[in-house]
């Protein structure tokens, strides 16, 4: 009989969590950490990342999101911890919701300046509290030019009650191979301490600074500043393109399981699946896994991304055969006589990196954790 506990199960470490977390720290002694927790985690479930991140408090100052519906998601956790709003406010009505909520906007455009000056000189005259600067120091995406950054930095400051950051982001610091990206990476550097300096000059101060997230954290660290912002590296996967998360001592957050729920034997010359994209060579053993892509299983994936399974010999690799289906995939066990209907398939996760999955299905594995749906069940590991 096939076990019914589930069909499709996300378990989800947060120890493991943890001890990433404790990678970043041990990384840049001196920083303070700014978790990056949008995009519900990156699919790992927001309100569990939150709360264990937040156990970590004494290193962590805030905690980064990307919309105004993802920060007040967290205040009602009822979490005392700063909330830093990456993509800042694109209003009135959301700056007086940073205002009123504890919530750290993000500054990368002028329209945005308009209103906090507004505020400034009709509400209150002393300040706005902790408020981030951007820099366009060659993302292209979002922050102000040189001249634009300095003088924000410049009249924001003048508020004695108002603490500012000055911030950018690197674009091409996972590619370490690329001397293209690697010339990229360093003039966005000069220009970030360039800038920084110009600021001190002008206030005549010291500049609190951020420009590092997982990869600057872990092989840059001249880009540590005051302020580190660590994503992906805390749910275990690797921020470069040469190096993969075990080889950098990260550990896996998520495990991605389902089901065998059927069996089959197919004939040489049989197909498997829709459009019968593969053909088999030779007598095999077919196993039907209880996934697909309405769970977030990549459709994309070839014929022959790993799938994990266990073995009287321990776990061994299964490849996938054919299409990805809506609710299920096919994958080769020949050879494979001691797996049976019921056994779980790991398809990534503990021993199987989700980055090298997703290099069988043409995407990345930030993809593959925010792609997977709330037909899969979540289950928390703490402790």
């Amino acid at each position: 009989m096939i076990d019914s506990s589930f069909r499709a199960r996300a378990t989800i470490d947060l120890r493991a969590l943890k001890k990433n977390f404790l990678q970043v720290s041990a990384h840049c002694p001196e920083s303070q950490i700014v978790p990056v927790i949008k995009a519900n985690a990156y699919g790992h479930g927001v309100e569990k990342v939150a709360l264990a991140l937040n156990a970590m408090h004494r290193r962590c100052a805030a905690l980064a999101v990307a919309s105004m519906e993802e920060a007040i998601q967290l205040r009602t956790l009822g979490l005392s911890t700063p909330i830093l709003l990456l993509s800042g406010f694109r209003d009135k009505v959301e700056m007086d919701l940073c205002l009123n909520n504890k919530i750290e906007p993000v500054i990368h455009s002028m329209y945005q300046v308009e209103e906090i000056d507004k505020y400034l000189q009709t509400e209150i005259p002393t300040g706005v509290g902790r408020v981030w600067v951007k820099f366009n120091s060659g993302m292209n995406r979002l922050g102000f030019d040189k001249e634009q950054a300095l003088r924000v930095y410049e009249d924001l400051h003048r508020h004695p009650e108002t603490e500012v950051v000055f911030m950018s982001h690197l674009a091409s610091a996972d590619d370490p191979e690329s001397q293209s990206a690697v010339e990229l990476t360093q003039r966005q550097i000069a220009e970030f301490v360039s800038l920084k300096q110009q600021i001190a000059n002008s206030t005549q101060g010291p500049v609190q600074a951020s420009l590092a997230a997982s990869a600057g954290i872990l092989s840059l660290p001249q880009t540590h500043h005051q302020f580190v912002r660590p994503g992906f590296m805390l749910y275990g996967g690797s921020p470069f393109t040469n190096r993969t998360a075990q080889e950098i001592g990260l550990l896996p957050v998520m495990t991605l399981r389902a089901k065998i729920i059927a069996i089959n034997n197919v004939d040489a010359g049989g197909t498997i699946g829709y459009g019968a994209t593969h053909r088999c060579r030779q007598s095999t053993r077919v196993g039907i896994v209880s996934i697909g892509y309405a769970d977030g299983y990549p459709r994309s994936a070839k014929n022959g991304t790993p799938v994990l399974v266990n073995t009287k010999q321990g776990p061994r690799r299964a490849g996938l055969l054919g299409r990805v289906s809506m609710d299920t995939i096919a994958i080769d066990l020949t050879g494979l006589d001691t797996v049976k209907i019921a056994d779980d398939a790991v398809l990534w996760g503990d021993g199987l990196s989700a980055d090298e999955v997703a290099g069988y299905a043409d995407t990345i594995s930030y993809e593959l954790f925010c792609k997977v749906t709330k037909r899969v069940e979540f289950v928390y590991i703490d402790g």
